[in-house]
């Protein structure tokens, strides 16, 4: 009977909600352990196999580096800022990273064909402007039904004492979360002069800046998200921003501070200030 009781736990969890009483009385010690175990369940952190790197822009502010290169393979600390993401990822346990691909795309394809750790896989979208968004859709039957790493081909950043994207995974709750984002501050990120992006509440809640508010906190190009929020979302371009705002209308958009430095590479005169940085976390 215990057995049963544990099976049908596993039914509720996956609807994040707890069995009614009558299917679990009567199991004597079994009721404390279930209710004990489901809240426990709706705490677990993921681990994400899979992940979307987004690299299919156009780079426009990083030119005249990207006139004939795409940005996710312009070079800082001796690496293409792509490798960089990618190796962040293989060493959080993500086995496949799907890689969408646009502008200068056989660039990319052939830079990651020999790549096993993770495995990439393109998605070819040259034919095509999806957006970031649309870009995510195109590739959700490559990332599976489970909470997978986003990361953009262009972010790059210095873990502190663990990493961050393994904090990322240990801190996604998929009862409460549907997308959470790393957050980094706006008075430690190198290159970034801008208002922020978010405000975040003691429980990692995010609010959106509105206009001409300054806020302290921007996003640093890194997320998990839930494959379920896309569920309905429109078809052909748009912006990732859409989901984000979706989920905090509906209080399931969180952030996680970053554990050590983020540096904004969007121009040719922030690579410099980038490479100084991170070649110096390595010394």
């Amino acid at each position: 009977m215990i057995c049963a009781a544990f099976n049908n736990l596993r039914v509720f969890r996956s609807q994040n909600r707890y069995p009614p009483s009558d299917q679990v009385q009567g199991h004597g010690f079994a009721e404390d352990a279930l209710k004990q175990r489901f809240e426990k369940s709706l705490k677990m952190s993921v681990n994400p196999t899979k992940a979307m790197v987004l690299a299919a822009g156009l780079g426009v502010r990083m030119r005249p580096l990207t006139d004939r290169m795409p940005k996710p393979l312009v070079r800082v600390a001796g690496r293409a800022l792509l490798d960089h993401v990618l190796d962040k990822l293989g060493d959080a346990g993500a086995g496949e990273a799907v890689v969408n691909v646009h502008y200068l795309p056989d660039q990319i394809i052939d830079h990651v064909a020999a790549r096993a750790r993770p495995r990439v896989i393109i998605s070819d979208e040259r034919n095509e402007v999806l957006g970031t968004g649309g870009g995510v859709v195109k590739a959700l039957p490559l990332l599976g039904h489970a909470p997978f790493f986003l990361v953009n081909a262009d972010t790059l950043w210095i873990d502190g004492v663990r990493p961050n994207l393994a904090r990322l995974a240990e801190a996604f709750e998929p009862a409460r979360m549907d997308i959470l984002l790393l957050m980094a501050p706006t008075t430690s990120s190198i290159g970034y002069g801008g208002r922020g992006d978010y405000a975040m509440l003691p429980d990692g809640a995010l609010r959106k800046r509105r206009e001409h508010q300054v806020v302290p906190f921007v996003y640093a190009g890194a997320a998990i998200m839930s494959p379920s929020l896309f569920a309905d979302a429109p078809s052909g371009a748009f912006s990732l921003i859409k989901m984000f705002d979706r989920a905090n209308e509906q209080e399931r958009l969180f952030g996680l501070r970053l554990d050590g430095v983020w540096m904004h590479v969007g121009t040719p005169d922030a690579v410099p200030a980038a490479e100084e940085a991170f070649l110096a976390s390595v010394a």
